[in-house]
């Protein structure tokens, strides 16, 4: 039996067959849950259906997480085809191009703003609203990190502080939740050639950083990423909560 076997995961941010979060649904669906995934934009859905492996996934919902109504409807067309949910996994993040390639100083209150709510506050409306489902049996919720919340990397900007925010979230909502038998976790991913990851100037700099200078000597793969996703949503992981986890060849270790 597969470890996930009858499980029903929800993957949100999916872009393409790249992303991190496509990973993370591959994954869960290969462990035997069945998964549905969110795309923001009509084009990304239809460009995600043309691609052989969807049909792995149970049902492609179009969900925009500024908007509250849009993440209410989702959630409740799932609950009506569902009833409840076990896995939520959280791969949003966004952050005008503008205020990268600037000096984190010169950040605008609206840049900074419309950065922390999609990728910092989106973790708790959209667990808000699957809070329903996943209360009726417990559950995994998982959000998607990166090393530049907890230290300073060049060329990563107004994301540093959001995804420091977003793990403090963690923190906060696996308290909330823990009495529902819900836990919450992080993972902090190494660098990937993701749509998500082309914003950044120096990112192949840091894919060889990541070869020359870890413990691994080697870089990650989103499947990587996944079968770590997969394995938080077991019961062997039914004691974990409120903690971030990395996946990136042991960078966290090392020093400057």
């Amino acid at each position: 039996m597969r470890m996930l076997e009858g499980k029903k995961a929800l993957v949100l941010g999916v872009a393409n067959q790249r992303s991190i979060a496509w990973g993370v649904a591959s994954a869960l669906s290969a462990h035997g849950a069945r998964v549905r995934i969110s795309c923001q934009e009509e084009r990304l859905k239809t460009k995600i259906e043309r691609v052989q492996e969807s049909r792995l996934i149970d049902k492609i919902h179009l969900c925009d997480v500024n908007d509250e109504n849009s993440i209410k409807n989702m959630m409740q067309e799932i609950s009506t085809d569902w009833g409840n949910l076990d896995i939520l996994v959280h791969s949003i993040a966004y952050a005008p191009i503008a205020c990268l390639e600037a000096p984190f100083h010169q950040v605008s209150k609206s840049d900074f703003n419309t950065t922390f709510e999609v990728s910092a506050y989106s973790l708790i409306s959209t667990v808000r609203a699957a809070l329903p489902m996943l209360e009726i049996s417990g559950g995994s919720v998982m959000t998607l990190s990166y090393l530049g919340g907890e230290r300073v990397l060049p060329g990563y900007g107004i994301m540093g502080p959001a995804k420091a925010a977003l793990e403090s979230c963690v923190r906060y909502l696996a308290y909330d939740l823990g009495s529902k038998k819900i836990r919450v976790n992080a993972i902090s991913a190494g660098p990937l050639k993701t749509l998500a990851s082309s914003a950044f100037g120096n990112f192949n700099q840091a894919l060889k950083i990541i070869e020359e200078k870890t413990p691994l000597h080697s870089n990650i793969s989103i499947n990587d990423v996944g079968q770590l996703a997969a394995w938080l949503s077991t019961d062997g992981a039914k004691m974990i909560t409120g903690g971030t986890h990395y996946v990136d060849s042991g960078a966290n270790i090392m020093g400057g």
